[in-house]
């Protein structure tokens, strides 16, 4: 089963996004990061999926999972 994963992005104007991996369209936006990297995490828990926070330059700086993880690790 593929996870799904919720990620924090910059938006065209400045603000800060919250997208599904793949939407084309935000979930909501805010003003600050720390705003939507707080309600992506209650998404992504909700979900049982991933958390990616994306810096300024667009690439990912943090990664979390809120998912059941395997233990011990695979590999």
């Amino acid at each position: 089963m593929k996870k799904s994963g919720t990620h924090v992005v910059k938006n065209p104007r400045g603000k800060w996004s919250v997208r599904r991996s793949g939407a084309s369209r935000s979930i909501r936006n805010f003003g600050t990061q720390n705003e939507a990297i707080d309600y992506a995490k209650q998404t992504a828990k909700k979900e049982s999926g991933e958390l990616y926070i994306h810096g300024s330059n667009g690439r990912i700086r943090e990664r979390n999972s809120y998912g059941k993880d395997p233990f011990p690790p695979k590999g």
